[in-house]
């Protein structure tokens, strides 16, 4: 997963955040380079909130990745869950 798609995930505009704030950005990019995108997720979860905020994603990109990372699903029969009866003596 590059950075890109991080932020797309995240629904950042990646563009608007590059430009906007251009030092954060590089810094950011950078140090998810170094470590797993849920470290990365876990530090910076309040910082990802206020630039969300300000660098939204447009809609339309939005559905269009919600609906490639949407998988179909298959139906799988459920199976009966075991019923615990009191023993009487």
């Amino acid at each position: 997963m590059t950075f890109e798609e991080y932020l797309a995930g995240k629904k950042i505009d990646t563009k608007a955040f590059a430009s906007g704030e251009k030092a954060q950005w590089e810094a950011w990019r950078a140090e998810f380079a170094e470590m797993h995108p849920n470290s990365f997720t876990s530090q910076k979860l309040f910082l990802i909130n206020k630039i969300r905020r300000r660098f939204p994603l447009p809609e339309a990109v939005v559905t269009e990745i919600s609906t490639e990372t949407a998988k179909p699903q298959t139906a799988t029969p459920a199976k009966p869950k075991p019923v615990m009866r009191p023993k009487i003596n």
